[in-house]
């Protein structure tokens, strides 16, 4: 049986390898008129194939069918039908996951050495990257699993707060199929956005077949950018997003599957989702420029932004059963080269003057450009039971080595000039430290890092009773060298390194209490590697600004321990699926921003916790009607306060305060009815509501809030005393939704959509500059969306 097919519930020994569930499965519209069919996902969640009741961890898969019903076309807009996951949207490509309430808070560009809380894997690839998790097309995916709590054990270090993986379709032999599909929509405001993709099974021969994937998106903008001399450019912030797949599935006996594959994505943007509240070069408080007060979805620029990622995956899975046991193997390759292009002429402009340069050097545009070049090569082997017995187990190897070039350059051209005729003629070539002129700031950060891991997982079904134990042993090695020149740096050059290896173990009980009722308990323990953070930008700091962040070189390894209970219920057509879990964290990896000095830094808060309820229900109360209810509730707080030597707290790091990024409620509740309309023809609509809850970016601005972010610079007459109050409590957000789609026997669909009906501006997270002296903005939502898809299967 082919991966994600639905079949029949069937309790047996796949319950091996596995962990504590509380997922529903939300039967797709097509199934929806038989009220008392009861189907299931087969999910790969534990590297075996097992039904999502059967499995007893948590976890949520949003198959193609949800995917395609609900409308969403990222992992964010999934994320808001999952319970306990939520996205911190940071622009294009730069997406922070946090699961449970594990957070860190925001992770910004230039911190390249944060390592991710949540792994995601495309099939059984690795492919996080701490902020720049790929941006994976939903096209021709078989579903998305979303596993809570720590999946250390089979998934390592990246997944101490969950795992989210991407399942494709795979190649099938015998079955030539395929799907083309084309979207046209408009966002509010006006821009017009769509796309056109499609797929391909061909079967080569008894033996082989062939899969090809292939798409292109073109994404609306919604952003105005207001320029020098009151222009305005209008939805600068689209974008495009081209890419496919090419796998080849051989298969020479039953018993040995050999699957090459190569994934190439592009995307790129325009600019960014960014509103702006305060920008040096427009606000309120100028006299000698055109006092500007900035609207909703409108920031301001002197030069254009960008946004350029481009991914290249090559892997080959091959499995071969050897009686009672299965070997199989990945290799994954993964090159990988980001681009980013951010104005930074506000932020320049700040520190000039703060050096007291003239009006005509503050104005002078100037661009942060961020550039990542990835390579990744990783090998896993395993070992597998494939029986019937009441014993199962999975024990496997684990190597991965990471080449990585961080880079920064903050090309302003004539800024050299200004420079020398202020601090003295030279200055400008004496700070460089090799670097190129008319560029305050560079930095160059190369890593390589090394993992190896052994894990391994064995369970024994005992009547009613199953009993898992797992581990993972790992070993971590990171080299970096930090080298940076201008103005704004230290001229810095210096070599660090990170090691580190332990166990995480795992121990899960789940008992049948009746065919209709389980009930699951699990202790297991999560790791994240330490760091060392960059050197604080000392030329731009407040005395006491590097007195409180300079003493922060390094951080400790990150850990968890997460216990949860829960139970997973079918009773005819309604599936109720409940877990309550408590996560003790030590060490954990917290974000700040160091104030005027125009670093992060990372600082270990020796204890925080998270505790909830997780619920989701599905239901087909009547012929042809499906509901589905899932939401979460939870508290993620730190247990320690971090003082500076003055005895005040730190970055809002209070025993109390709420861990940053997450809400504590959220709730997603989808209605779709269907009904017969011809013998040929099927009709439906479908419709939901999404509430997210209030949040904060980052763990300080929970304290001193709502707050008056006063720039302290005198440019463009305002004296600089001028407050902007800005409330950084993220409010709450409702987002509806509503589709209607027609699907005819003959494998045309037809299906007319209204996101965001009541246009809601939702505020994602808050961007400062300078610790809010340059620029204050937030990430926003996308406006109303009116479209209409036409897909066709063969």
């Amino acid at each position: 049986m082919s991966l994600g097919t639905r079949r029949p519930r069937a309790r047996h020994a796949l319950l091996a390898a596995t962990s504590l569930a509380t997922l529903v499965a939300l039967p797709t519209f097509a199934a929806a008129q038989d009220t008392s069919a009861v189907e299931e996902i087969i999910v790969t969640a534990t590297k075996r194939d097992a039904t999502i009741q059967d499995i007893p961890f948590s976890i949520n898969a949003q198959t193609q069918a949800d995917i395609q019903k609900s409308g969403a076309v990222t992992l964010e807009d999934l994320s808001r039908n999952v319970a306990g996951l939520s996205i911190q949207n940071l622009g294009p490509g730069q997406s922070q996951v946090s699961i449970r309430g594990v957070s860190a808070g925001q992770v910004v560009r230039d911190q390249p050495g944060v390592k991710e809380q949540v792994g995601v894997y495309l099939d059984e690839s690795v492919i996080s990257l701490s902020l720049f998790t790929p941006d994976v097309d939903l096209f021709d995916l078989n579903r998305v699993e979303t596993l809570r709590g720590p999946q250390g054990t089979l998934f390592g270090s990246g997944s101490v707060g969950g795992t989210i993986r991407y399942i494709t379709n795979q190649p099938k032999i015998g079955a030539y199929e395929g799907v083309v599909e084309a979207n046209a929509n408009v966002l509010k405001g006006g821009d017009v956005g769509g796309y056109a993709k499609g797929a391909v099974n061909i079967p080569v021969s008894d033996k082989v077949a062939l899969r090809a994937v292939g798409y292109h998106t073109e994404y609306a903008g919604f952003i105005d950018a207001l320029g020098e001399g009151g222009t305005r450019k209008k939805n600068v912030n689209d974008g495009s997003r081209s890419g496919g797949r090419l796998s080849l599935l051989f298969k020479p006996t039953e018993d040995i599957s050999i699957t090459p594959r190569v994934v190439y994505q592009e995307i790129k943007a325009g600019g960014f989702n960014r509103q702006e509240v305060f920008n040096l070069f427009a606000n309120p408080y100028t006299t000698t420029r055109p006092a500007i007060t900035l609207g909703e979805r409108e920031q301001y620029l002197l030069l254009d932004e960008s946004f350029k990622d481009k991914t290249f995956l090559g892997d080959l899975t091959a499995s071969f059963g050897l009686g009672s046991v299965d070997l199989t193997s990945v290799t994954s390759y993964i090159d990988r080269k980001i681009a980013l292009d951010r104005d930074a002429s506000s932020l320049t402009g700040s520190v000039s003057v703060d050096l007291g340069f003239p009006a005509a050097a503050v104005s002078l545009p100037s661009k942060l450009v961020d550039t990542t070049d990835l390579e990744q090569f990783s090998q896993e082997l395993r070992l597998s039971s494939n029986g019937d017995g009441p014993f199962q187990w999975v024990f496997g190897g684990f190597y991965s080595k990471v080449d990585r070039v961080y880079n920064q350059r903050l090309p302003t051209p004539g800024y050299d000039a200004y420079t020398d005729a202020a601090l003295g003629a030279g200055t400008s070539a004496a700070v460089a430290n090799g670097f190129p002129a008319n560029s305050p700031y560079n930095a160059s950060l190369p890593y390589n890092i090394k993992q190896k891991a052994l894990f391994g997982e064995a369970s024994y079904k005992l009547d009613r009773l199953t009993a898992t134990v797992g581990g993972r042993y790992y070993d971590f090695k990171e080299n970096r060298r930090f080298t940076s020149g201008g103005l704004f740096a230290n001229g810095d050059d210096q070599v660090d390194k990170t090691a580190s290896d332990g166990f995480t173990p795992r121990v899960l009980l789940s008992y049948e209490a009746t065919d209709q009722v389980t009930f699951n308990a699990q202790a297991s323990k999560g790791f994240r590697l330490g760091g060392v953070n960059d050197p604080l930008n000392l030329p731009l700091c407040s005395p006491a600004d590097e007195a409180i962040f300079g003493g922060f070189q390094s951080y400790d390894d990150e850990t968890l321990w997460n216990y949860e209970g829960g139970v997973k219920s079918r009773f005819g057509a309604v599936t109720i699926n409940a877990a309550a879990f408590y996560t003790d964290i030590k060490n954990l990896q917290t974000t700040l921003d160091a104030g005027s000095c125009s670093s992060r830094v990372v600082f270990n808060v020796p204890k925080a916790h998270t505790k909830g309820v997780e619920l989701e229900i599905s239901a087909r109360p009547a012929s042809g009607l499906q509901i589905g209810l899932s939401g979460s509730l939870v508290e993620a707080e730190f247990d320690s306060t971090v003082r500076d030597g003055t005895g005040a707290v730190i970055g809002g790091i209070r025993e109390g305060n709420r861990l940053p990024s997450v809400p504590k409620f959220q709730v997603s509740l989808n209605a779709t009815y269907t009904h017969r309309l011809t013998d040929t023809m099927e009709g439906y609509v479908n419709a939901s509501v999404q509430h997210i809850g209030n949040r904060f970016t980052q763990a300080s601005d929970q304290e001193n809030n709502p707050r008056s972010f006063v720039s302290g610079l005198p440019f463009g007459g305002a004296t600089g005393n001028n407050a902007t109050v800005v409330n950084l409590q993220l409010p709450s957000y409702e987002l509806v939704n509503f589709s209607a789609g027609l699907n005819l026997d003959n494998g045309v669909d037809v299906i007319a959509y209204v996101n965001n009906i009541f246009d809601e501006n939702p505020l994602l997270s808050f961007d400062r500059e300078r610790g809010g002296r340059a620029r204050l903005g937030y990430s926003v939502g996308q406006p109303r969306t009116i479209g209409m898809t036409v897909r066709k299967t063969f």
